[in-house]
Parts: structure tokens; sequence; C-alpha cells
């Protein structure tokens, strides 16, 4: 105890505070090579050095080529580029991959494809000029061939670019390896009196993809007439999210088509990893769930002949934007639908800001929700795998999920809403018109009486060609007519097809059939 009068000593010194630890990147050393200086911190304690970084990101990419082993040698793959840093990235790990100076080289002919999209954002002609201006001059720098194609160009698209054509058998790993080894001997002994031709713009001009020489394939400007119909298009939608899934399906039958014409049997898109998360969960959101391992897996066969892949999966965002910032890779800002939109303003803006605050907050959250869309398997609706094909979405092309009438679920409430939508009755006191099919050809139209055309609901008969999420978006457009032609040609086509086929079903034969008879 203190007593009165007691001296006490000096106090006592004070002790000073611990240094602070080191900061990841000045004392530390690359996590790799354990020499140099780190100049990028991926994550908490992965510091690396430039030379180290770059192989790590490249590894990356060639890991994903190679373990999925569907690019065969010599085949032309469409690589398609917004201007944004992942697309940007992608073309430059596609240049470099072609140079001379590569360990091990690509093997494929690449494209590059970009779609201009300044109508549907409200960009003005200037705007667009200036855009396209910079975009043709990185361009004619990476050399490859290129297509500018406008967005209003899908006004005058095909009904045959809703359709899923066959594919060509893959093959097996020995297929794979057969298309290498006779695409290398290919290379090594050229024809008797072959000349090498330099091409400009190439780094690799004898480099084993056989690059052609660039080809530029730009379309003409689009009309006034296409302008002002894309614009109603998209005033006409009412819902930000709507017009964004909208837009993205218009991009995707325009690439299409571009691939088609060009004979391109892969497009390749810059989808990142961080966005493959966020369209994750996006779709779900959407009512998308049947088709995730379409959307966000590395492959999508949906359109037969031509197949989307997705080599930039693996990159994260943050891993992007250090990369083109290290080597200076060009890229192009082009605002989108959404620039400047609030937080919610549209499910994609909502569900992006909240992806990226949780990884923030929880830096595992992205990766987290990647690693569950890996293991999401393209399985067949009951697992009919062997039968033939069932119907497909007018719009995403994805095949349909319907539940029977009597299903509790949403989608067979719509389904159940749909067909028992009946056309309105003509008034009693309405004159008889002649069908739509009088004359020599009425057996044959949709009508078989001289009553007036019970032609059913245009709108209806689009609505049950669309898949589950299709549905939700086509609500928020009021009216089917700003639509481009080639949607509303195919549903026609589809829509009567199914009509014949309800006609004659009574007079075919099954295969069930046609083995009971042969017991007998």
């Amino acid at each position: 105890m203190c007593q009165v009068g007691e001296e006490y000593g000096a106090p006592a010194p004070e002790v000073p505070p611990p240094p602070p630890p080191p900061r990841a990147g000045r004392e530390l050393k690359c996590v790799k090579c354990s020499e140099g200086l780190p100049v990028v911190v991926i994550r908490a304690g992965d510091a690396f050095c430039r030379d180290c970084f770059k192989a790590f990101y490249v590894h990356k990419f060639r890991a994903v080529l190679g373990k999925n082993r569907l690019i065969f040698p010599g085949e032309k793959v469409l690589l398609a580029w917004s201007g944004g840093p992942s697309s940007s990235s992608m073309i430059w790990q596609v240049l470099e991959g072609l140079s001379r100076d590569s360990a091990k080289r690509l093997r494929f002919v690449p494209g590059v494809v970009y779609v201009d999209e300044g109508a549907a954002c409200g960009q003005s002609p200037e705007d667009r000029a200036k855009t396209l201006a910079e975009m043709k001059l990185i361009l004619q720098t990476v050399g490859f061939p290129w297509h500018i194609v406008a967005l209003e160009e899908v006004f005058g698209l095909p009904p045959s670019v809703l359709r899923h054509l066959a594919q060509e058998p893959s093959g097996t790993k020995g297929a794979y390896k057969a298309a290498v080894d006779s695409f290398l001997q290919q290379q090594h002994a050229p024809a008797p009196g072959e000349e090498q031709l330099s091409q400009p713009g190439s780094q690799d001009p004898q480099g084993p993809a056989g690059l052609p020489t660039a080809a530029q394939t730009e379309a003409q400007a689009p009309t006034a007439a296409q302008t002002e119909a894309l614009s109603r298009l998209f005033d006409s939608v009412k819902t930000l999210t709507a017009k964004e899934e909208l837009l993205q399906t218009l991009r995707t039958h325009l690439i299409l088509h571009v691939a088609r014409t060009h004979g391109y049997s892969k497009v390749m898109t810059g989808d990142s990893c961080t966005r493959l998360a966020i369209k994750l969960m996006t779709s779900l959101a959407l009512g998308r769930g049947a088709f995730l391992a379409w959307d966000t897996g590395f492959s999508d066969e949906r359109h037969g002949d031509v197949v989307v892949v997705r080599p930039m999966r693996d990159h994260t965002l943050k891993e992007v934007a250090f990369y083109n910032r290290l080597f200076a890779v060009p890229s192009v800002f082009t605002p989108a639908i959404d620039t400047k939109a609030p937080e919610k303003a549209s499910i994609h803006r909502l569900m992006e800001a909240f992806m990226l605050r949780l990884q923030a907050q929880f830096p595992s959250t992205v990766s987290t929700v990647y690693r569950t869309s890996e293991k999401l398997v393209k399985a067949p609706r009951d697992g009919n795998s062997g039968g033939p094909p069932g119907p497909r979405c007018l719009l995403c092309m994805c095949a349909l999920d319907i539940d029977t009438a009597d299903s509790a679920t949403a989608f067979g409430a719509q389904t159940s809403h749909l067909s028992q939508m009946q056309p309105p009755t003509p008034p009693a006191e309405a004159p008889t018109t002649p069908c739509c099919s009088a004359g020599v050809g009425r057996a044959q139209g949709c009508c078989r009486g001289a009553g007036p055309c019970r032609r059913e609901d245009p709108r209806a008969s689009v609505i049950e060609q669309l898949c589950y999420g299709c549905r939700v978006n086509m609500k928020d457009l009021p009216s089917l007519d700003p639509l481009p032609p080639y949607i509303l040609t195919e549903a026609q086509l589809r829509s009567q097809r199914a009509s014949v086929l309800q006609e004659i079903q009574e007079y075919l034969i099954d295969s069930d059939d046609e083995v009971q008879t042969g017991e007998s």
C-alpha cells in the first residue's frame, strides 16, 4: 500500500511502439523467384516481380486452352473485341502466342470482330466516328483480319441465324494429337516451289498458324432508318435490365452471323473470372438457372456449328488491370448502355455492386462463386441425351425447359396461362370473310372453313417459344413490332411447322410401332 511520505523512484521510461510490419512489395521478395523486387500484389502474400507476373498470367491463358483441347490446329477463331480491358488483353495474349519468340506457339488462325453499339447507347455520330477511328488504329497495329459491324445490321439478318446447325464431331484426344502431328508435318515439309511471303503488321510471317493477309471487312454505314429503328426498339423497353439482356442477345446473334459468314468455327470472348461470377449470380436472379453451365462455362455449344469459348475465365479483373498497365496493352473506352446509371437501376448493376462490395470485405468471394460455376454439368432435361433435340428458345437458343401445365412452378403456371389463351371471338353480326388461304391454297392455310381467320395471337405464339428468363424480359416490351424482322419471321416459321406437324402426327409411324410390327 502507499505510505505517507514514501519516496518513489523516477517514472519508468516509456517503451517505444513496435515498428510497423514491412509493407508488401518493398522489403519482401517475389514469391516465385525469391530474387526480384515485387511490383504487383495479387492477393495477401502473393507478391510478384514483373517477369514472374507475366509468366504467371500467360500460363493461365495457355493452360485453359491446353486443358480443354477444343481448338484444333489451323482452325479459324473469331476474337470478339469490345475495346475493354479483358478482351484487349485476350487479343494481346493471342498476338504474343503467335509470335516467333513464343515458346509454344498457338496454331489457330485468328480474326477480330468489333460490334459498334453506339446507337443503342445514345452516342452521337461524331462520337461513334471517333471511337471507330481509335479501334481501326489498334486493329491495324495488331495485324489480324478484322471485321467491324454496326448493331443496326441486325435488321438485315436472315432467320437462319436463330437455327441450331449440326455440329461436326469434335473427336477424342487421339484425334486431337493426330491433327497436331499432321499440322506439324505440313509445316516442316512445305510444298516444292512454295514461297514464304511476309505479311504486313504480323510479328511472325512464317508462324505455324499461317496467318492470312490482314483482311479488312467493314460494313457500310447504317442508314438513318436502321438507326431510328434501333433507337425506337430500345426506347420501347421499359427497364434497364431488359435493355441489357436485349442488347446482349442482339450482339450474340450478330457475332454468330459474322462467324458463319466468314467460316469461323470458334468465337473467343474476354469474360474474366470476376465478370463470370457476377453473371452467374445475375442469371440466377433473372431465372436462367437452368442454363448456367452454358452461360458461364468454358465452352458454349448451344449454336451447334459455332462454339463460344472463354479463355480469360481464370483471370480476375485485378490481374487484367495490372497486366494491361505494366505491359501497355491498349484499350478503348466506350460508354455502355448502363454507364452513369445508379446502383439500383438494373439487376445487373445491383448484383455487380453487391459482388464487388463483398469481394472488398471477403477477398475469396469471387473465387468461391467461380469455382461453383466450374462444377455445373451440361445435362439434358430428364437425362434424355440420346433422344432427338427438343425445341430451343427463340432468343437465347437454349433448350426449352418447359414444365407440364399442371406444374406448380412459375414456368408451368405461365405455360398453362398461355395455353388457355384463346383468340377473341368475332361478333355474331360480323360478315363472313374469306380465309387467309382462300382459293387453291385453302387446304394448306391456317383455317379450314369459310369463316374468319382464327389465327392465334402473334404475341402469344412468340412468347410460347421463349424460355422462362426470356419471357420475363419480354414483359418489359409492350409491342413486338419494333423487334428485328428475322426474329418475327423465324417465330412464324416455327409456329407453322408445329401446326403442320400436329396435323400429320396421326399419320406418322413411330419407332415403337415399327418394332412391334417387325415382331408380329
